[in-house]
């Protein structure tokens, strides 16, 4: 039997562990990166980055490769694919403005074409705090209804039909001083609101020019006061009585000319406004021309005529005149608030046909939470700023009338913001697409702008209307309507089968199409 050996155990042992606790053994490989050390770690040698260095090709060998002809090849071959792609793309760029339809010009327009203006003939009804003090505490409040002039007055000292107690430049005391009208018409620019200055002379009388023979001693002193109020900063006048029994052109020249020479460059536009109560679009027509004011107000739009009459009304002043000259109103000091004429439930069909007209809207404070005044009542209604507030009430006939001037007033100022940024409303075209006895349709459309359609039913009874025309697409988008559940905002609805509901008016609106 031979003899085990001291080694041969120790070998026997290393077999019998585990591969994983053997010793790793450079296996007699010279060169290999692995080596142990004698407690039996491994090191690992990596090469060093810094040892490998890349030198690229050298200037003689960079200038042989570049001279050879396949080289050559290919560079001209870049040098003129370059040039195709850049003449192309240039006369790409010429086709598509010369095919592009061109933007038609802007038309000239003044301050009073770019939203509504907001009457207030009476300062006291118009704030809890009563006079011009309280308007001026009310100036944001106009500011956030988008309108852009408010029309005070009159204001001015006179007594009931006595001439030799006019006086233009004085304010009334029981309204306030001229210290709190400079203080208004300032806070009022602070806040983009222009200030128009009634200056109708027997405001108070039923004779608003006291006399006929009268009329040019009073123009003489209309003019010394113009100078004088637009040096404090009055953007523009308004003039009640201007009928064709006072109409002498030359008067009408005159202060209109008195506003243009006070006019400094740079300056924006002052307004002249006159207030007439003729109501046929042949008579204003010819009375605005005679007048030579910048916007005549007048009893066209009567409520409770035909949609057949308006139509042929607002269609006769619109070819006759640029929008630009154009204002629409409804109710006055001497006739009453809009809801007063109209009633409260069609106040917000109202608002919305003057809105959406070619021309400027006019209202009168209150008109935007359809205030209406009593049947019996002897003084102007007060304005009502509690309801605007969302508050808890019990009586739950209260709570109906807060919530409906509510309604009202978001309805008022939807519209007011979308009369001051769209184009189409701007100063868009105007095209008469339906009317009826009870009904009426028109379209807005500027150039490229977004598209409106205004569709009215003034009647008791649903009517369905056929709509169709080169320039209406077969469906529109519901933007606005006094019967939100029947036509919710954005329900897409055709126009070639219309349903109005009693007493709804709906605005749609559809994209330009080439």
């Amino acid at each position: 039997m031979s003899k085990v050996t001291e080694a041969d155990m120790k070998d026997v042992e290393l077999n019998e562990l585990d591969p994983e606790k053997q010793p790793m053994t450079d296996g007699g490989a010279g060169n290999s990166p692995i080596g142990t050390e004698k407690n039996g770690s491994v090191t690992v040698k990596i090469a060093d980055d810094s040892d490998v260095k890349f030198t690229g090709l050298s200037k003689e060998e960079l200038m042989k490769v570049a001279g050879t002809p396949g080289w050559v090849r290919t560079r001209w071959v870049l040098l003129i694919l370059f040039w195709i792609g850049w003449i192309g793309m240039l006369a790409g760029a010429i086709v598509i403005i010369v095919k592009a339809p061109r933007c038609k010009s802007l038309p000239e327009m003044n301050w009073w074409n770019y939203g509504p203006l907001y009457k207030i003939w009476d300062v006291d009804a118009f704030t809890e705090a009563g006079g011009l003090k309280g308007v001026v505490e009310k100036i944001d409040d106009l500011s956030q209804l988008k309108v852009k002039g408010v029309v005070m007055g009159p204001l001015h000292t006179v007594q009931k039909d006595q001439p030799n107690t006019l006086n233009f430049m004085a304010i009334n005391p029981e309204v306030g001083t001229n210290g709190e009208f400079e203080s208004l018409v300032d806070k009022a620019h602070k806040k983009g609101l222009s200030v128009v200055l009634d200056l109708t002379p027997n405001y108070k009388g039923s004779n608003l020019w006291f006399d006929k023979i009268l009329v040019s001693s009073i123009a003489e002193k209309l003019k010394v006061a113009m100078s004088h109020w637009m040096d404090l900063g009055v953007d523009g006048f308004q003039l009640g009585g201007i009928d064709e029994n006072f109409v002498d052109q030359s008067i009408w020249h005159s202060l209109k000319n008195t506003i243009k020479d006070n006019r400094t460059d740079g300056a924006k536009q002052r307004v002249l406004i006159g207030v007439s109560m003729q109501n046929t679009s042949a008579a204003v027509s010819t009375l605005h021309n005679i007048s030579t004011v910048d916007l005549l107000l007048s009893r066209v739009l009567q409520p409770n005529v035909t949609g057949g009459q308006w139509a042929q009304a607002i269609q006769q002043l619109y070819e006759s005149r640029n929008q630009t000259g154009l204002a629409w109103n409804i109710g006055s000091k001497t006739e009453g608030h809009l809801g007063t004429l109209v009633g409260p439930t069609l106040v917000k069909l109202y608002q919305m046909l003057l809105f959406t007209l070619p021309g400027t809207p006019v209202f009168s404070y209150g008109d935007e939470i359809c205030l209406k005044s009593d049947v019996n009542a002897t003084h102007n209604p007060k304005m009502v700023w509690d309801s605007l507030e969302h508050t808890e009430e019990k009586n739950e006939t209260v709570k109906m009338m807060s919530e409906h001037r509510r309604s009202c007033h978001s309805f008022f100022k939807t519209l007011s913001d979308l009369r001051g940024k769209e184009r189409s409303l701007q100063h868009g075209d105007f095209l008469l697409l339906h009317n009826s006895t009870t009904s009426l349709a028109f379209l807005r459309q500027w150039d490229q702008s977004e598209r409106y359609l205004t569709a009215l039913n003034l009647g008791k009874k649903s009517v369905t209307l056929r709509l169709s025309h080169a320039h209406l697409p077969e469906h529109a988008t519901v933007l606005l309507s006094t019967d939100p559940k029947t036509h919710p905002p954005e329900k897409s609805v055709q126009l070639g089968d219309l349903k109005l509901e009693a007493e709804e008016a709906l605005l749609l609106h559809f994209p330009y199409t080439a």
